[in-house]
């Protein structure tokens, strides 16, 4: 079982920053890839972004590549989404999920929200 809890959301202008952070806990953590998705009213969730414990591999949607980063701390095991140049349609819930493989959840956190102002 896995428990993820995410935090660092709120309001921010267009332009801004913000950074999401998911502590997670649970056993054989290690072997699942941690991803970002988000989601907005009326649409399916969507995948943002990935990272593995091990080897750190990255990966991005292309809505995120270039202005969003995820990063690990395999000490504390947390997952950070910082998220810059923020924009209106970044708005969404983001959750934090551990899946077997990259851009899959199997287990999630409960969500953050995040608004862009224009």
């Amino acid at each position: 079982q896995v428990q993820l809890v995410e935090s660092g959301g709120g309001l921010v202008q267009a332009g801004g920053s913000l950074r999401l952070s998911c502590a997670a806990s649970g056993r054989s953590l290690s072997t699942y890839a941690m991803n970002w998705f988000r989601q907005t009213p009326g649409k399916e969730r969507e995948f943002v972004a990935a990272i593995d414990w091990n080897f750190g591999y990255e990966y991005y949607a292309s809505s995120a590549k270039g202005r969003f980063t995820i990063s690990r701390d395999n000490a504390n095991m947390t997952i950070y989404l910082q998220m810059n140049n923020l924009r209106p349609e970044d708005t969404a819930v983001y959750y934090c999920a551990a899946g077997v493989t990259m851009r899959r959840g199997d287990y999630w956190g409960q969500g953050t929200q995040v608004t862009v102002s224009s």
